[in-house]
């Protein structure tokens, strides 16, 4: 079971920063559509001392590539909720951004629901509340989209490096990872009654188009915990620089940890 897990830890759960003896907490992120670890690697840098940083990595993907992607949303929820549970040790914050939001909160329900140590705080950023349900404003990018669309969608959007938008081959495979995270995406169902107990921080940008304007406060019916929603400038992906240092706006990082509940 040991080396299972070491395993897992190698590929699925990436360390950007990782624990130190000083580490009193970590902060672990959950990836958007189309994205990888990638976009959270510049966090590290914005920190504080005490605040180890990992990523889960989706299957198909980095250190996964090998692995098939998943086919649907139940199947990726449950590989994460692995993921993350063979990553905490002690308190944890969780993170996730777009969709990532809504697998941050499927997963914290269901740590919730078989009572393993739960997230200090849950970090939605940039989504709509979970039970909503599926909608067409939700299903965008859309799986009917032109490869060049896509392209652009990610390009626009900030989340294509620029060495992969000099190669003709990374493009392809962007492409085809933003294809299958869409199948995923499109297959989410709400779990009638999912909630979590914890403290939940919503984000929202100022110019965001993808999420509902009231999205703030639809999270309050899934948060059954202290909520605060913050509002930050910029469109779905807030501006570069905001993103860049986004961990400073984490609420949860400036208090002290409180122990993971069993």
């Amino acid at each position: 079971m040991a080396g299972h897990i070491h395993g897992r830890q190698d590929t699925t759960v990436i360390q950007i920063k990782e624990r130190t003896e000083q580490t009193s907490r970590t902060l672990i992120c959950l990836g958007f559509c189309g994205g990888g670890t990638g976009p959270y690697h510049a966090w590290g840098d914005c920190l504080p001392a005490d605040v180890a940083l990992s990523a889960v990595c989706y299957p198909g993907r980095e250190g996964r590539f090998l692995e098939p992607c998943a086919t649907d949303w139940d199947e990726l929820a449950a590989d994460t909720t692995a993921a993350v549970l063979s990553a905490v040790q002690g308190p944890y914050i969780l993170f996730g951004h777009s969709m990532g939001g809504w697998m941050a909160f499927d997963v914290a329900a269901r740590i919730e629901r078989d009572g393993g140590p739960l997230p200090e705080t849950l970090v939605v950023s940039s989504c709509n509340a979970p039970d909503r349900g599926l909608t067409p404003r939700d299903m965008f990018p859309a799986r009917q989209d032109t490869d060049t669309s896509l392209l652009d969608w990610m390009r626009t959007n900030g989340l294509m490096p620029a060495h992969v938008l000099e190669d003709p081959d990374l493009q392809e495979m962007a492409v085809e990872l933003m294809r299958a995270d869409i199948q995923v995406r499109d297959t989410f169902r709400y779990t009638p009654g999912a909630s979590v107990s914890v403290p939940v921080q919503m984000l929202s940008a100022t110019d965001d188009d993808v999420i509902e304007q009231d999205a703030g406060n639809q999270w309050r019916r899934v948060a059954l915990g202290s909520y605060h929603h913050d509002i930050l400038p910029g469109g779905h992906f807030y501006t570069p620089e905001i993103w860049r240092r986004l961990p400073l706006h984490l609420r949860a990082l400036t208090t002290a940890p409180t122990s993971a509940p069993a």
